[in-house]
């Protein structure tokens, strides 16, 4: 018979392009696995094998002539009640002769039901089975050899060997206790008993040395970093200082020495991966020294970043590490300095690697419980801001800060949100089109050029456009239009937040700071929006749920909005005008005087900014309304104030009717009307500059008597040009009294002593003069008084 043909045929090279190598190694991989597993089967099969020829060796058959004597010795007292011989038939006889050559019918129990193929080992007692197993001989242990080198002679070369001496484990154990003990007997003998003073100056010994080792270390990583890049690493190792006396000052010094090392070494750009590809190319050795250096810089600052998130969560957590070394009240000053050297490289590399990590731990901490960490916190975030000229770490913080107050539903700490009062965002470079501002370079498509340009133009034009595009890349600076985008979306997050919180979350705490958000940046709001957002901020007006502060920043956001792009729409904010007119009367010089500043904001928006939209009627109201508040408020209100009044009386004309003790129209002004278009203004003077005039504050009197004729821009009534060219809101900052100084300062006044009689002792007469000395040199006893002498006589009588 042939042998089965295989089917199988070999893939063509065309069918081996066209598998995937993802198949192939599969298909290679499912055939060793096929080959091991018969290869293991083979090997059990032949391990059962083994086994079961060992256990047939070791088994040993019963003895057939004892099992014979026992069946004889149980016949010989059966013989009387057994049949005789001749009383059985023949067939019987022949049948027992037959059965007697078996061992297994003479050596089986007949009183017994078990069936006779039981197995023997059920009869057999412990000892039997004892010593049916095989006996193995005790064998030495194989001793280890060591290969030594060889020896060549004629012959060939010849290998040595020695055996590698053995110790007996249980004298070296014996050893190890004895010198374990004979040290412990040394240690008590011999350990010194310290007191309090030696223990503070051995420990003050320990800083030192701790300290110099620090500054060692330091001071040769600064002076060569790419060469010295391996003792970071030991500095770094530092970290986990074990001495309970000085491990908790050890490690601040390390924290903010690796801190200062890490801001004076870290390039001025970010550190990316190599490549697959890069790693396989040659370079000199230059460039594979800068290799490590990056490298190894890259995997230390992460690590050290690490240290300090890790410091920062087993305070969280309240959780102590198992040696023990610091308690947990030194943890909170350790998380302290630990979110301070965050704060620090959160400013100082905004550009390195790992920043968006460090965000990610410092927003969270915006919102701590602790005062202090969360100040650290909110300070970095602000200089953050302040200093980030292109606007992407913005951007990173503003996404985490939006995230945190939709994820911790709206229950964070109004200073978060006051952060995003500090963006860098300039209201020009969002005013218009980013296409308008900064437009997009546009090179030709081939078939523009095709169509235009000659061959040797086209030759040309793509050199040129070559050579732009390097030079675009090669720029230091960034580009506007990828600042305007940034900030686009920096803004739109912020916005969301902001109608998040109006829409879902009106009475939280936060709404303060979302209406100053949105006066801040309310010019800056899509058109689409302005119709609810005003409806939205008059129903908190009218709602009475705010407080003094928020209605007026209620009516600044209005008016940002309605000054800015707003001006296309026809929106009457006379609701606003008359909310502000009626609420001016809260101002007091007490606590609310700080509020005086956002009026002077409301005041500028509404009245200099939209001079064509205000009557004369809503004017001469407010100039006079406003005169009527300088009188109680602190004097850099009142400055701020008449400095606004300025204003109102050069803008407007007619307003000097309010100068004129006659009356201009029919009817009667009413101060207590809170509509300023029907409270009759234009019938009253403003008979308060003659009080301001003997206001004790210099520049009051100033203003005031600048106001009385009529706020001149020349002559004699003129305004100093250090005050007439200085804003309300200037103003109001440069008088305030927030430290308890007087500005301008007043010149102190010596007074005179009046202790001794100079020329007036001349006019005296002598005798006059004799008994006054004479008073004078007499000690007066002062006599306790008592008040009930005359009750206690009075009783006596």
């Amino acid at each position: 018979m042939k042998p089965r043909r295989n089917t199988k045929r070999v893939p063509s090279f065309r069918k081996l392009l066209r598998t995937s190598k993802i198949k192939l190694d599969n298909k290679l991989k499912n055939k060793q696995y096929k080959q091991q597993s018969a290869a293991r089967k083979y090997r059990k099969e032949q391990k059962k094998l083994r086994e079961a020829v060992r256990d047939a060796i070791s088994k040993k058959p019963f003895p057939l002539e004892e099992s014979k004597k026992k069946v004889a010795r149980k016949w010989e007292g059966e013989e009387e009640d057994a049949l005789p011989l001749d009383m059985m038939d023949e067939d019987d006889l022949q049948l027992m002769e037959d059965l007697a050559q078996k061992a297994s019918f003479l050596t089986r129990d007949l009183s017994s039901d078990e069936p006779v193929h039981v197995k023997k080992r059920k009869q057999e007692s412990v000892i039997d089975k004892y010593e049916k197993v095989p006996r193995r001989m005790r064998t030495e242990p194989e001793k280890e050899l060591i290969h030594l080198l060889p020896i060549k002679d004629k012959g060939g070369i010849i290998p040595q060997t020695m055996e590698k001496p053995v110790l007996n484990a249980a004298e070296d154990e014996e050893e190890d206790t004895e010198e374990m003990e004979e040290a412990e007997d040394f240690h008590e003998e011999h350990l010194p008993v310290l007191t309090a003073e030696e223990m503070a100056a051995q420990r003050r010994q320990k800083l030192q040395e701790r300290k110099m080792h620090i500054a060692a270390l330091a001071a040769a990583i600064l002076s060569e970093p790419d060469n010295n890049i391996k003792k970071l690493k030991e500095l770094r190792a530092m970290l986990m200082e074990q001495d309970p006396n000085v491990a908790v000052i050890v490690r601040k010094l390390v924290m903010v020495s690796l801190m200062e090392v890490f801001k004076d070494i870290v390039p001025s750009y970010k550190i990316r991966p190599l490549t697959e590809a890069e790693k396989a190319t040659k370079v000199k050795k230059e460039t594979q020294k800068l290799r490590e250096f990056e490298e190894g810089l890259v995997s230390q600052y992460k690590f050290y970043l690490e240290n300090l998130e890790q410091t920062i969560k087993d305070w969280k957590q309240r959780k102590l590490k198992k040696s023990n070394v610091i308690s947990l009240k030194a943890y909170k000053g350790l998380a302290e300095i630990a979110v301070k050297c965050l704060c620090e490289l959160l400013v100082a590399l905004p550009h390195f690697n790992f920043h968006n990590n460090i965000i990610v731990l410092i927003v969270p901490l915006m919102n701590d419980t602790s005062k202090m960490i969360s100040e650290l916190c909110c300070e970095a975030v602000k200089k953050l801001f302040k200093q980030d000229k292109l606007g992407s770490a913005s951007l990173g913080v503003v996404k985490v800060i939006s995230g945190l107050v939709k994820g911790r539903n709206y229950d964070v700490r109004p200073e978060v949100l006051k952060v995003f009062l500090h963006l860098r965002i300039k209201e020009v470079e969002l005013q218009k089109d980013s296409e308008d501002i900064a437009p997009k370079k546009k090179f030709m498509t081939y078939k523009e050029k095709r169509k235009n340009l000659s061959r040797m133009q086209r030759k040309w034009k793509k050199a040129e456009e070559k050579l732009e595009r390097e030079l675009l890349e090669a720029e230091a600076s960034e580009s506007k239009e990828k600042k305007l985008k940034l900030h686009t979306e920096t803004l739109n997050i912020v916005f969301v937040t902001y109608f998040r919180i109006l829409k879902k979350a009106q009475k939280s705490p936060l709404l303060p700071a979302v209406l100053e958000g949105l006066a801040k940046f309310a010019h800056l709001i899509n058109v689409e929006f302005f119709d609810d957002l005003l409806i939205v901020l008059h129903s908190l007006i009218a709602s009475g749920g705010l407080s003094y502060r928020e209605s007026l920043h209620c009516v600044l956001s209005a008016f940002h909005i309605l000054s800015g792009q707003g001006d296309v729409l026809n929106i009457d904010p006379m609701k606003f005008y008359t909310h502000l007119y009626k609420t001016l009367f809260s101002l007091h010089a007490g606590g609310t005087n700080d509020d005086v500043e956002i009026v002077l904001q409301c005041l500028d928006v509404m009245f200099a900014k939209r001079r064509k939209q205000v009557s004369q009627q809503r004017a001469l109201a407010f100039l006079k309304r406003l005169s009527t508040l300088a009188l109680h408020v602190l004097p850099n209100s009142s400055a701020g104030i008449l400095a606004t009044n300025r204003v109102f009386m050069q803008t407007f004309p007619k307003m000097d009717l309010l100068l004129d003790n006659e009356s201009q129209g029919s009817g009667v002004y009413l101060p207590e009307l809170d509509e300023p278009e029907h409270c009759n203004a234009q019938n009253t003077a403003l008979w308060e500059l003659h009080l301001l005039q003997r206001h004790y504050h210099p520049t009051v009197q100033k203003f005031a008597a600048h106001l009385i004729v009529g706020a001149p821009t020349e002559g004699s009534g003129a305004l100093s040009l250090d005050l007439s060219q200085r804003p309300a809101r200037e103003l109001f900052e440069a008088y305030s009294m927030r430290e308890m100084t007087f500005n301008p300062p007043v010149a102190s006044v010596t007074p005179r002593r009046k202790d001794t009689f100079s020329q007036v002792d001349s006019f005296i007469d002598e005798e006059l003069n004799k008994q006054l000395q004479q008073h004078l040199s007499e000690t007066v006893l002062h006599k306790p008084l008592d008040f009930a002498k005359h009750l206690k006589e009075s009783s006596l009588l």
